[in-house]
């Protein structure tokens, strides 16, 4: 069982869920959630980490991103209702608008920047601090991994790489990426991102599951959770986090 710490960043406070390891510490994981903010599933993703051994931090960065959660996690329940879904999508859209600022989005990187240099000054987390990002959480993990040198290891789930010039180029991690096949937007651009990761020279890991969509690794999201491709992810996710976060 976790806590909620404190923290600040763009003038505004927010706070996050945090879990100390099982055992000796392996490392520290920064987890950003998905567009839906920290929900139990998030938490419940943080505590696995910690009992495998990771000290692990997921941030609540909806106020950040300009986002209301209560209003977002109705209607998303509502959007799984197919009788529903034509009616609620718009609406959703409208929800997450906000997230479309620069200016919000450069408020969230700061979110995440703040808990990223928490998790470095930390014994656990001291040159061994990953980040593990869902969807929304995914593209600022990719985010995080161009502007921050120190990170020690990227996962985003089913993350969108925006990116301009040579700012693939920052990147000084492994990035371990998982999409689903049926992502059709993703599996659009990830045959451009794969070749501009190259010439950055980063090295980038997709790993593409076949009948799996967005949010595949949501099992608290009946429609979409493919609960195999879930099991293989984590056990990826779990042997490259131990790889790249053991002592050198």
């Amino acid at each position: 069982m976790g806590t909620m710490i404190d923290f600040a960043a763009a003038g505004q406070e927010f706070q996050a869920y945090s879990v100390e390891p099982s055992g000796p510490a392996r490392g520290a994981v920064l987890v950003i959630h998905e567009i839906w903010g920290l929900v139990p599933h998030i938490r419940d993703v943080a505590d696995r980490f910690a009992a495998a051994g990771y000290l692990a931090v997921a941030p609540d960065l909806m106020g950040l991103a300009g986002l209301d959660a209560v209003l977002l996690a109705e209607l998303g329940a509502r959007r799984n209702d197919p009788a529903m879904r034509a009616e609620v999508q718009p609406k959703i859209r409208a929800a997450m608008a906000p997230m479309n600022s620069p200016e919000r989005a450069a408020d969230v990187k700061a979110g995440v920047a703040a808990v990223f240099d928490y998790l470095e000054a930390t014994p656990e987390g001291k040159d061994r601090t990953a980040a593990v990002g869902f969807c929304f959480g995914g593209s600022y993990v990719f985010a995080l991994a161009m502007q921050e040198p120190r990170l020690a290891a990227a996962v985003p789930f089913y993350g969108h790489a925006a990116h301009a010039g040579n700012e693939l180029f920052g990147i000084a991690c492994p990035v371990l990426a998982f999409y689903g096949e049926e992502d059709s937007k993703l599996m659009i651009d990830l045959p451009d991102l794969t070749a501009a990761m190259a010439v950055a020279g980063v090295d980038f890991r997709p790993t593409v599951f076949p009948g799996a969509g967005h949010a595949f690794f949501n099992d608290s999201n009946a429609s979409m959770y493919r609960p195999e491709a879930a099991r293989i992810a984590w056990e990826k996710t779990l042997g490259f986090l131990g790889q790249q976060l053991a002592p050198q």
